[in-house]
């Protein structure tokens, strides 16, 4: 049987579109997660008013890097003790960190101001910098001690005034 123009036209463009797929999906598949022992990746952004948020700017502080959106339920949820834990323990030398992928500035800004959100945080809907972490489900904190280590992992919201939580921070502040 052969081929009409048509035909082969129709494959061309068939076999084109999955080479294009592919070209634009494969990298998704290769993660690089970011685990207990790595160092943090770095990273350089520019907030919505226009100042930089560098992750070496807290290098010498403990930080609790927060990868979070305002559609995620679980991360509004998870918002208000993490706001509490920045406010009670920012005198000692912990820094929390928020990266928003929300695309939507408005919604951002709107749900910041009205949780009262207290710690730096900036949107990156991008999300490059969460790729980099290997983030897949919202919210993902990674508690980086003093040299960049990443020394704790928590995927999903926690409940950041936990007496294990408190007590593990107070003890290695």
């Amino acid at each position: 049987m052969a081929w009409s123009k048509k035909d082969v036209v129709v494959a061309a463009l068939l076999l084109g579109l999955t080479g294009v797929l592919l070209y634009r999906v494969v990298p998704y598949f290769q993660i690089h997660r970011v685990e207990i022992g790595d160092a943090a990746p770095g990273f350089n952004l520019t907030t919505d008013d226009g100042s930089g948020f560098r992750l070496e700017d807290y290098r010498g502080k403990l930080v609790l890097l927060n990868f979070w959106a305002t559609w995620c339920a679980p991360c509004v949820e998870e918002m208000p003790s993490l706001n509490n834990i920045h406010q009670r323990f920012q005198d000692n030398g912990l820094v929390v960190l928020g990266v928003s992928v929300d695309e939507d500035r408005e919604a951002y800004q709107q749900f910041l101001t009205r949780a009262g959100v207290a710690f730096p945080t900036v949107r990156e809907p991008e999300r490059s910098i969460s790729s980099r972490y290997g983030t897949m489900k919202y919210p993902e904190t990674y508690l980086v001690n003093r040299e960049g280590i990443v020394i704790r992992k928590y995927v999903g919201a926690e409940n950041w005034e936990r007496p294990e939580i408190v007590n593990y921070l107070s003890s290695i502040l």
